[in-house]
């Protein structure tokens, strides 16, 4: 499984369209195998998740906040959204969700 993450300095964004980095994590089972940081292309409505789902073959997107349209788009993708994800360290919200513990609150985008 490939996971998204947006980041603004080591840590998820609020906003995934915001965001300055994506952390592209892969697992097996419940293992983390690979960890990169990719830069995103310039945030235009629909790019991010052809670009996410084409490029980079991600499967999840644990984001902290995304527009219902943005949500729409990336599940044409085959891309299961995660909102409302805390600010924290990428490692640390994948490893949460592969133990499903992974807590996930209010959708902090409000378009």
């Amino acid at each position: 499984m490939k996971i998204a993450i947006p980041c603004v300095e080591g840590k998820l964004c609020a906003h995934f369209g915001h965001c300055n980095e994506f952390a592209i994590i892969t697992t097996e089972g419940k293992k983390i195998v690979k960890n990169e940081s990719v830069l995103p292309p310039p945030h235009e409505p629909g790019v991010l998740p052809a670009w996410l789902h084409n490029e980079h073959n991600v499967n999840v997107i644990i984001a902290g906040g995304m527009g219902v349209r943005a949500q729409e788009l990336f599940a044409q993708n085959q891309i299961t959204v995660k909102v409302g994800a805390p600010a924290r360290r990428p490692e640390e919200l994948v490893e949460a969700l592969l133990n499903e513990t992974l807590v996930t609150g209010e959708n902090l985008c409000d378009h």
